[in-house]
């Protein structure tokens, strides 16, 4: 069984036992979770299609709160003697994928 969530402006399709990184949830890790709104259920038989979310739950635990790898933004006009170098690091958090209650 799979479901399609949406979290942090994005949608992701899950199935219990993945590992996901999501945009930063708050939660100590170890702490239970439940994510949503879950947009689409689907895997044996016909899915099932939210009008726009369905009454489902993911549960989840989290793994890690975390920083991702550095992003240079490097912004350049040329032949004004204008350059700007930045960086940004974006927070995450890991989650297992648990269960998906119908």
């Amino acid at each position: 069984m799979y479901a399609i969530i949406a979290s942090g402006g994005k949608q992701y399709k899950v199935e219990p036992g993945q590992v996901l990184r999501l945009e930063k949830l708050p939660g100590e890790v170890g702490a239970s979770v439940e994510l949503g709104p879950v947009l689409m259920l689907g895997g044996e038989g016909e899915p099932q299609v939210g009008t726009p979310e369905l009454d489902a739950k993911v549960k989840a635990t989290i793994l890690e709160q975390g920083k991702a790898r550095k992003v240079l933004v490097f912004k350049k006009k040329r032949r004004k003697g204008y350059r700007v170098k930045r960086g940004h690091r974006q927070h995450y958090t890991a989650v297992r994928i648990e269960a998906i209650e119908a």
